[in-house]
């Protein structure tokens, strides 16, 4: 009986995504004239590989494995966020960094006069 209602349950839970997948309506952003450009590419890039000769194409590969591999290096340049004893480091330098920053001033009034004042300093250099 157990079996039975586990396999009741998943057929159920399956069939409920199938129903969730063909009930999607939204607009595709993929064109006719989209795919029209990406199969005469395609066929381009074809013709453009059968014409190479052999060491064109060694030339070819190797280019791309270096491109590959400068973009494999940019995403680690990026990384994951630091954690831990880095983020309490990262935090700290930017801390020290942003002490020397103005202040935000409360009113229009106090904003006004800190323009003033900036005038004054300017014209008297």
């Amino acid at each position: 009986m157990y079996k039975c209602s586990v396999v009741v349950v998943a057929a159920a839970l399956a069939l409920s995504s199938f129903g969730a997948i063909a009930d999607d309506k939204s607009p595709s952003t993929y064109t006719p004239q989209d795919a029209a450009k990406a199969k005469a590419d395609r066929a381009a890039a074809k013709e453009a590989w059968a014409k190479m000769t052999p060491e064109e194409k060694a030339a070819a590969k190797k280019a791309r494995k270096e491109q590959k591999l400068k973009q494999e290096a940019k995403s680690e340049d990026v990384g994951n966020p630091p954690s831990g004893p880095q983020k309490a480091d990262a935090i700290t330098k930017n801390a020290a960094a942003t002490k020397s920053d103005p202040k935000a001033l409360p009113d229009t009034k106090a904003k006004q006069e800190a323009i003033k004042q900036q005038e004054k300093k300017s014209s008297g250099q």
